[in-house]
C-alpha cells in the first residue's frame, strides 16, 4: 500500500519504500523537515530546533574549518544536505564533511548528493536534542551502513560529544578524531561550554591559540 501524506506519523520510524520516502522528501509538505532512509523504514523529523542547536551547529563548523587550515587539511562542509545511496539509504545530518586530498567536490545545486559518485562524506555530525536516543541507534547503523569514517553525536543539553570512528561498517567510541587528526574530542567540548558565555571571536581566539 503506498502511503499517503495522511498516513505518515512524523518524528518516528515507519515502514516505507525507496520510492515513498523520495516522493515524500520532495512534498513541499515536509521541506522544512529532515528525512532518514534505512532498512526499509523512514524517519522525517519535524520537531523544532532551538537556540542551542543552532550555536552548537556553527560552532561545531567553525571549529572544524578553522583545525582544517591549522593543519593545512582540505576540507569542504555541508550543512543540512541531503545524502543518498540511491534504493538504499538517504539521510540530512545537520552537518557533513569531505576531508582529505582525493574527494570530488560536490556540485553546488540542489540535488542529493549520490554516494554512488561523490562517496560518502568523510565525518557526519548530528546536533542532537530530542532526537538523542535515535541518534546514537538507528542513525548509527544508518551512517555505518553509509560508510562514513567517522560519526559524530552531539548533546545541545549536556555540551558532550560522543564520536565514533567507522571501520568495516562497524564503530567504536573515540576520544580524538582520526579524519582530524589530533583533535581532541574534549577540546571540542571545552569550546561548546565556553559558548555558553563567550562570542565567537573570543572562542575563536582562544582555539587558535590553543591549536597553535
Amino acid at each position: 500500500m503506498t502511503l499517503s501524506t495522511a498516513q505518515i506519523q512524523t518524528d518516528t520510524w515507519v515502514n516505507a519504500t525507496w520510492d515513498e520516502f523520495t516522493t515524500l522528501m520532495d512534498d513541499p509538505l515536509y521541506e522544512e523537515g529532515r528525512g532518514y532512509f534505512d532498512n526499509d523504514t523512514m524517519r522525517i523529523e519535524m520537531a523544532p530546533l532551538g537556540r542551542g542547536h543552532a550555536r552548537q551547529n556553527s560552532l561545531i563548523s567553525q571549529v572544524i574549518s578553522l583545525y582544517g587550515m591549522l593543519r593545512n587539511l582540505r576540507v569542504v562542509g555541508l550543512m543540512n544536505c541531503s545524502i543518498y545511496q540511491p534504493g538504499e539509504r538517504g539521510c540530512q545530518p545537520d552537518m557533513a564533511f569531505y576531508i582529505g586530498a582525493d574527494f570530488q567536490i560536490p556540485p553546488q545545486d540542489n540535488a542529493p548528493i549520490d554516494v554512488t559518485v561523490f562517496g560518502p562524506p568523510t565525518l557526519a555530525i548530528e546536533i542532537s536534542g530530542s532526537t538523542f536516543k535515535d541518534d546514537l541507534g538507528a542513525k548509527r547503523l544508518l551512517y555505518e551502513r553509509l560508510g562514513v569514517a567517522e560519526y559524530w553525536v552531539v548533546n545541545v543539553a549536556e555540551q558532550k560529544v560522543i564520536a565514533f570512528e567507522v571501520r568495516d561498517r562497524h564503530s567504536g567510541e573515540v576520544s580524538t578524531s582520526t579524519v582530524l587528526p589530533g583533535l581532541e574530542i574534549a577540546l571540542v567540548e571545552e569550546a561548546l561550554h565556553r559558548s555558553q558565555t563567550e562570542d565567537d571571536s573570543t572562542l575563536l581566539r582562544w582555539l587558535m591559540e590553543t591549536l597553535q
